[in-house]
């Protein structure tokens, strides 16, 4: 019965969490990002975070950590863009600057837990002007899986075909 009980609590968290509808990306394009070839990525540090419950006097935890310059940058690497460590003043007219920034949080109904919004900028190394940006939240059992959900969302709406 203990099993059943707990098999039944697993199931239901999933299904809750599953349910939560998250706002649509949304993503500014002043000029295009296709004539760039290479990018700079502003340097993040770590968040590590941790989830857990208990059952039958046995407590059961996950702890995840993240690095969003890590998530952003193998996006953008897949997309073909070169990462660069430093800015190169003989690549700056190719060449864009990436800001990431946690952007917001909100509660979600029900006792659900929180979302977390990322917005991520791209901006031309030579000109300092904005080039384009998107934003967009995630959802997860930790803040480390909502962070990296919502970088894998606004990137994914910003380069859709």
């Amino acid at each position: 019965m203990k099993t059943f009980r707990f098999l039944t609590f697993i199931l239901a968290s999933i299904l809750v969490n599953s349910c939560v509808i998250l706002k649509a990306p949304i993503t500014t394009k002043y000029e295009s990002i296709e004539k760039y070839k290479y990018i700079f990525i502003s340097p993040t540090g770590s968040l590590t975070s941790a989830s857990g419950f208990s059952h039958g006097g046995q407590h059961y935890s996950a702890i995840k950590s993240v690095n969003p310059y890590d998530v952003v940058a193998g996006i953008l690497a897949k997309e073909g863009f070169v990462i660069l460590p430093e800015l190169r003043p003989e690549l700056i007219d190719e060449t864009l600057i990436v800001n990431y920034g946690e952007s917001g949080k909100r509660s979600v109904a029900g006792g659900l837990g929180n979302t977390i919004e990322v917005t991520i900028q791209f901006i031309s190394a030579k000109s300092y002007t904005l080039i384009s940006s998107c934003t967009a939240e995630g959802k997860g059992d930790t803040e480390a899986d909502e962070i990296r959900k919502a970088i894998t969302r606004c990137l994914s709406a910003l380069f859709s075909k």
